[in-house]
């Protein structure tokens, strides 16, 4: 049986890292990736998309999350936090974790799209 693998994110503005005059927006999200599965995986891979508000997308793809590839077993669950850097004060994050169980068999874990944005927001 496949393991399967939840995640789930949280984010906040980092207002003394950011400059609004400088199109400078951080946002720090921390993410909970939970084995909710029967058999442990390793996580390998992340692949990011990050989108600001005019569009624009930066890619970003590499090994682990903060310099780490946590093996889960059943019911463990590993947090972490990190930052994007938006040129607009309104952005979102999708992507996906790609993990290797076991047997050797890799699969990706979903991240679905959150959203990035200053609170208060006026228009």
């Amino acid at each position: 049986m496949e393991p399967a693998i939840t995640i789930s994110t949280e984010t906040r503005f980092i207002d003394k890292e950011s400059n609004a005059e400088q199109s400078r927006f951080v946002f720090a999200y921390t993410i909970v990736i939970e084995n909710s599965g029967t058999q442990p995986a390793k996580l390998l891979n992340r692949h990011w998309h990050i989108t600001d508000a005019q569009g624009d997308v930066q890619e970003v793809q590499g090994p682990g999350v903060v310099g780490q590839q946590p093996r889960l077993e059943p019911g463990e669950s590993f947090r972490y936090t990190s930052a994007a850097v938006l040129t607009t004060p309104v952005g979102s994050m999708h992507g996906h974790y790609e993990f290797v169980d076991d047997e050797g068999e890799r699969f990706l874990a979903p991240i679905q799209a959150f959203s990035l944005s200053v609170p208060n927001l006026v228009h």
